[in-house]
């Protein structure tokens, strides 16, 4: 175990508050980082693996669960930012706008977000919604960390072969986004994903 994950400063995350629109935000200052995905790519998983705590995010059977942007306090204004599945919940059009209008106000115009984590089913990566995120935020600009979830279920050539398009990709139309494998079933990518939480956040592992 290294140094990161045996310090990992995100176990000590708390639920905070969940907010339905923006002024119900909590104040705009201090450092957070937020995640997002479609509703089936394992969010609520790789939140509770990274955070060391099972219960913390909500995980169902049934995607899209999470309706509201949820925050979790780390130490000394340091939050992680849980954001409303989207894309797949069978909620209404006019849910499914509202969201989409939240979601591009908090991630353009919040001032203490240092970065968006986006979460993808490695076998479906980079659908419509992935990519209006990454262009939300290639607008502000703002970096974002792609974890291909899942990976688990893939042959490791397979899972290869699909992070290099991806990094290819990126490249290509996102330059501010990087990439990497993850599995929460297995713990591949925690040490990788903890390591570049820990510095957006300026959190202190020692």
């Amino acid at each position: 175990m290294s140094d990161t994950q045996r310090n990992n400063p995100f176990r000590q995350a708390q639920f905070l508050t969940s907010a339905n629109k923006i002024n119900q935000l909590p104040p705009d200052e201090g450092a957070e980082v937020a995640f997002a995905g479609r509703s089936n790519a394992g969010k609520s998983s790789a939140l509770n693996i990274i955070t060391d705590n099972k219960g913390l995010a909500k995980t169902s059977k049934t995607p899209g669960r999470t309706q509201l942007i949820n925050f979790f306090a780390l130490t000394a204004g340091r939050h992680l930012v849980d954001l409303p599945g989207y894309g797949y919940a069978k909620v209404p059009t006019s849910v499914k706008q509202h969201w989409q209008q939240v979601l591009s106000a908090y991630l353009q115009q919040r001032q203490s977000l240092r970065g968006l984590v986006l979460l993808m089913d490695i076998r479906h990566p980079l659908k419509e919604f992935d990519r209006q995120m990454l262009d939300w935020c290639l607008h502000k600009p703002m970096p974002v960390h792609i974890l291909l979830t899942k990976a688990d279920k893939l042959k490791r050539s397979a899972a290869s072969s699909t992070l290099l398009q991806v990094r290819n990709e990126l490249k290509r139309d996102y330059p501010q986004a990087t990439v990497q494998l993850f599995s929460a079933v297995d713990r591949q990518g925690l040490e990788e994903a903890l390591q570049l939480l820990t510095d957006w956040l300026g959190l202190d592992t020692h």
